[in-house]
């Protein structure tokens, strides 16, 4: 198993599709896993630390697993097939619970437990993003988010 840290969420255009991206800690492979909008925002609000005003989905599951005393020590990404991701909640108990990958993210980002991704999964998913073309990736989304559609006016000729 490989460590994976939590990029952030992105939108593949043109279908208006969350990914969330993930990098492996002390590798160059990324693993993009399409995700629903409900648990992009859920990834999204934990990046961010914002908590809501009533504890959303996820938000309610670390308090349960709080109130009953429960350790989650490890989110594992361990299977890919046929186009769909599979991941597995474990427990400091010992007990593993199968889990959607966007679900466990969202979950291990609430509570900072450590996100795993299998060799095979990021043997068949992983891609390699060079460290310069990732430079230049991230100036050009600084870049989108900096500017508004007012600033494409036109100009009289």
């Amino acid at each position: 198993m490989n460590q994976l840290d939590v990029v952030g969420v992105r939108v593949e255009m043109p279908n208006n599709q969350p990914i969330v991206l993930l990098r492996e800690v002390g590798g160059d492979r990324y693993l993009p896993i399409w995700i629903g909008p409900g648990e992009a925002t859920a990834i999204a609000f934990a990046q961010q630390g914002m908590t809501p005003a009533r504890p959303l989905t996820h938000d309610l599951f670390k308090d349960v697993l709080e109130a009953v005393d429960q350790e989650l020590s490890a989110v594992r990404i361990t299977d890919l097939r046929d186009g769909v991701f599979y991941a597995e909640l474990v427990f400091a108990s010992g007990v593993e619970v199968s889990a959607r990958p966007s679900d466990a993210i969202a979950l291990a980002l609430r509570i900072g437990t450590p996100i795993y991704g299998s060799d095979a999964v990021l043997d068949d998913a992983g891609i390699i993003i060079p460290d310069e073309q990732e430079d230049e990736v991230e100036r050009f989304r600084e870049f989108l988010d900096q500017i508004s559609p007012e600033d494409f006016g036109t100009s009289s000729q």
